[in-house]
This record gives structure tokens, sequence and C-alpha cells, in this order.
């Protein structure tokens, strides 16, 4: 264990710390006298009834609390790092790393590979295991963390190793056999790569891993992303229609196999295949409680119920009310990516339906900075935006998704700013949360 020392960076207002008067520039030194290594240590340490902690002051005095809370309550602190420690980074070179295929010139954060566990349980990060050792497994299996999100993508072990150009790939499969026996909770996705891990080898991977059953919850199947930038590495093909299709046809048999079986749908498609395959999509109760929508599985799905069920309340209020006063036809705007435009059309149609008095537009952007097979609005830039926006009748405001945006800023993923989108465009822009509710009210208000 490392003699690590934590410097503060944030209070938070009306927390236990902030009563202490704990601040930021203090440094915390123990735990429950014990020296921290990362936050998997300090969250398992401060979930206790009474604990004490030692803090260091700027002006080298040490101070000890006894603090009593509430089991699970946080004391309010933040750290230089979210994870107290070096984020450690990925040591495999796979075929299908979306990271290989960015364009030069970005910020440098962009090129980070991380490979990091407690990434998986902090921010769902999914985690290839090959970079785990004993001792972090045993530290999961301790402080009993979950989900544990893995990146499977083959469970043949030598497909794997070629996959991750990593010859312990596939060794590293028996770590999530051992947190299954801990009965620690999982959740796998499969980065489906045409003429190498789909067809049998997709039948494989999902039959074995059902094997994991209660303990891991889900597996998505989500395409392999391929931008314009893959000079030099491994010639992957983008899927087809009838490609899209027969994988449909495998997760569906899998579904129906697994339901009867063991209550639960558990193989879960990505979004992307039922665009691609022209097919609709699956009515909500599928998709297990969206597990993984995070991982782009059930996200339109999720956004047409809520979308709906707000305009179900508007209409029943509608019907309610008399003498309802039409203000002046006002024109709006969205701009989303390929993916997400067709279903935001057909919502945006049904709202009219209901709201003559409004024009909304919805405008599909290519993207043309990593090239046409990225379709997902989260991938799009701001100069994408600009270029194919510029000189549109874009009406009072133009909504977009806030996917778009860099968490917590409001920077598009080039560093264009919002800021200046809005002044080479001259127009209001409203920046719109991921579900339906919001996208409603932002019909109805902007």
């Amino acid at each position: 264990m490392q003699n690590k020392e934590h410097r503060i960076t944030r209070v938070l207002a009306g927390s236990i710390a902030e009563e202490l008067e704990i601040e930021p520039g203090d440094v915390l030194l123990l735990v429950n006298d014990t020296q921290i290594s990362d936050v998997f240590d300090y969250r398992y340490q401060i979930n206790e009834e009474y604990l004490t902690i030692v803090i260091r002051k700027p002006d080298g005095e040490e101070w000890e609390y006894e603090i009593e809370k509430e089991y699970e309550d946080d004391l309010g602190l933040e750290f230089d790092s979210g994870l107290m420690d070096s984020y450690r980074r990925c040591c495999n070179r796979c075929i299908f790393c979306f990271i290989d295929q960015m364009p030069p010139g970005m910020r440098e954060t962009l090129y980070f590979k991380d490979d990091d566990s407690r990434l998986s349980f902090l921010q769902g990060n999914y985690i290839t295991l090959t970079n785990m050792k004993d001792e972090d497994i045993e530290r999961i299996i301790t402080y009993k963390l979950a989900p544990v999100n893995i990146s499977v993508h083959a469970m043949n072990p030598k497909l794997r190793c070629q996959m991750l150009n990593n010859r312990f790939a596939g060794e590293a499969l028996k770590k999530m056999r051992r947190l299954y026996e801990a009965e620690i909770e999982m959740n796998a996705q499969i980065v489906l790569c045409r003429g190498i891990n789909d067809k049998e080898e997709l039948e494989r991977s999902i039959r074995e891993l059902t094997e994991y059953i209660p303990h891991m919850k889900s597996v998505s199947v989500v395409p392999v992303g391929l931008t314009k930038y893959r000079d030099g590495l491994y010639p992957l093909e983008p899927f087809t229609k009838q490609d899209a299709i027969e994988v449909l046809k495998t997760v569906r048999k899998w579904q129906e196999k697994c339901i009867k079986q063991y209550g639960t749908h558990f193989i879960h498609a990505g979004d992307e295949w039922y665009l691609l395959a022209e097919e609709e999509l699956p009515d909500g109760a599928q998709y297990d409680g969206y597990i993984q929508l995070e991982n782009g599985v059930g996200m339109i799905r999720l956004l047409l119920d809520e979308f709906r069920e707000a305009l179900d309340k508007e209409t029943a209020v509608c019907l309610q009310a008399e003498n309802i006063i039409k203000p002046q036809v006002q024109k709006l705007s969205v701009a989303t990516g390929k993916l997400a435009a067709p279903f935001i059309t057909m919502l945006a149609q049904e709202f009219m339906q209901l709201h003559p008095e409004k024009q909304i537009e919805v405008f599909p952007i290519r993207n043309d900075f990593f090239g046409s097979q990225i379709t997902v609005s989260g991938l799009l830039t701001g100069q994408d935006l600009l270029n194919q926006l510029k000189g549109k009748d874009l009406g009072s405001a133009l909504l977009l998704p806030c996917s778009l945006l860099r968490s917590g800023e409001e920077i598009f993923l080039d560093d264009m700013s919002l800021d200046d989108l809005k002044k080479s465009l001259q127009v209001k822009i409203v920046i719109v949360n991921s579900n339906g509710q919001d996208l409603h009210d932002a019909f109805l208000y902007s």
C-alpha cells in the first residue's frame, strides 16, 4: 500500500464535511486509521455509521474528526482525481478500437485509452479484464462493488486474443468466473465485427454467457463504429442490411430462450441494428428495465415512450380546457444524428397534430468529420453542425441534444464552443436533455 495523500478540491454545500469546516486545500490522510489508496478504499471505508478521518490543514496541523452519520451518507468531499489515483491505460490493441480511428489534432484527452475497473464502478465504463491483477478482483469481491461492466467481444479465448491483440485476453475471461462465483453483478457487451465474431461465434458467445445468469444481468450486441481514419488499421467492413437482419434474428432467438428459462431477455441489440435492418424497435418491456441504456440499447424506444406519455397528458388537459387561444405560428428546428433523425421527425409530426401553431423541421446531420458510417448524435461536431445548417431557415430556436456537448461544458467534440455556433448561425440554441419529457417541453416552450 502506497502512502498516499489526497488533496480536497471541493466541499459540497450542506454536506457533513462543510459542517465540520473542512475546506478545499485540506489533505485527507486517513479514514478509520487506514491509508486510502484510491476511490475503492475511500468508498468502502466511509460506508460506516461511525468513522474517523484525519485531515492535514495548509499550515501543517493535523486534525482528527470523529463522525456519526447514516450508513451510506457521503461526506461531501471531492478530490484532484475522481479515482483518487492515476488512470490505468489500456494494454490492448483492439482491431476495432475507436480511439485508433481518431483524426490528428484533437485535444489530448480524446486519445487516452482507459481500461480501469474503477471507472466501470463509478461511470459505467466497460473493461476487458486484461488490465486487472488478482488483487484487483479480490478488492471488488471484498468491497462488493457492482455492477462490473465487461467488454467480452468473444467467448472463444483464441479469437478474443486476436481481436484484442493481447495474448492474455483469453485467459482474462477466467476472472469473470471468479466474479460470478462471488455473486458480483455484471453486464457485458459484444462489439460485433463483420466476418470475425459474428454468426457462429456470436452464437457461441451468447450461449456461454448465459451460464453466468443470474449474476450477469445483461449482454448488449452493438455494431463496430468505423470512421474514415482507418489507414493502416485492420481491414474491417461495415455491416449490410441483411447482416443486421441476421443479427436481430439471433438476438430474438436467444431472448425467447432466456425469457422462458431465466425470466429475463438477457441479450439486447443496440438501436443501430434496427435502423440498419429497417425493422421496428421492440416495445419497452423487452429491455428489462433499460439496463444498458448508456450503451445505446433502448435509448430511442425510451425516448419515444416518454415523449408520447407527455403528449398524452397534454392532450387530456387540452380536451378539458375551453376557449384555448392559439398563439401565432412559430417555427423551430432540431439537429440530430442520422440514427435518431427519423424518430425525432415522427415525434415532431405527432406534436404538430396537437399544436398546428408549431412548425418543426428536423435536420439529420451527416458526420463528415468521422465519416458517414458514424450516425449517432454524440459524435457530431460543431463544424458539421455549422457547415450543414448555415443558410438554413432555423426559425426562432434550434434544438440540440445534450449528448453533443462535453459533460458539464458548452464545448463540442471538436472544441468549437456553443457560443461560437450561436453567433455563426445567428439563432437561439436550446440544449435538450435525453428524455422524452424534456423533448416535449422544448417543442412546447422554446
